[in-house]
């Protein structure tokens, strides 16, 4: 059995997070206060409470991209991802990196798009055809 994560980041509006994260992305809302939201996210537990998210700057070079650091997100089935592309591109979400094949024919192949919720916070969504090649290299 795999272990799920956990992850606790700052938002600055909850009622905007909850839009995104819930209507947007389409995460199932758990428990909140009137400081904190919980969100499965892909299976995954993510905590949002009220305050200043992390300082981020453009200083991952991956491929050929310079991703923003840190950023947070999850790895999809190649269909569930391609899914989700289109669900963002049909909500309007401005892509930082639109949809993108990565790696293409190496070890590691995926997909990948970034984008960021209404905070602020980078967020990465991948897609591989197969999870063995997750750790490829």
């Amino acid at each position: 059995m795999r272990s799920l994560f956990h992850l606790a980041i700052h938002v600055t509006d909850l009622e905007a997070a909850r839009r995104f994260y819930g209507e947007v992305l389409g995460c199932a809302e758990g428990r909140s206060t009137d400081s904190w939201i919980d969100f499965d996210f892909f299976g995954h537990q993510l905590s949002l409470h009220l305050g200043q998210p992390f300082g981020t700057s453009r200083t991952g070079k991956v491929g050929d991209h310079m991703v923003m650091m840190p950023h947070m997100g999850v790895v999809l089935p190649l269909p569930d991802w391609m899914a989700l592309a289109d669900r963002l591109a049909a909500k309007g979400v401005a892509f930082d990196i639109p949809p993108v094949i990565r790696f293409q024919d190496q070890p590691g192949e995926q997909r990948t798009m970034f984008f960021f919720d209404p905070s602020g916070n980078p967020i990465e969504i991948k897609g591989f055809r197969n999870f063995d090649g997750l750790f490829a290299s």
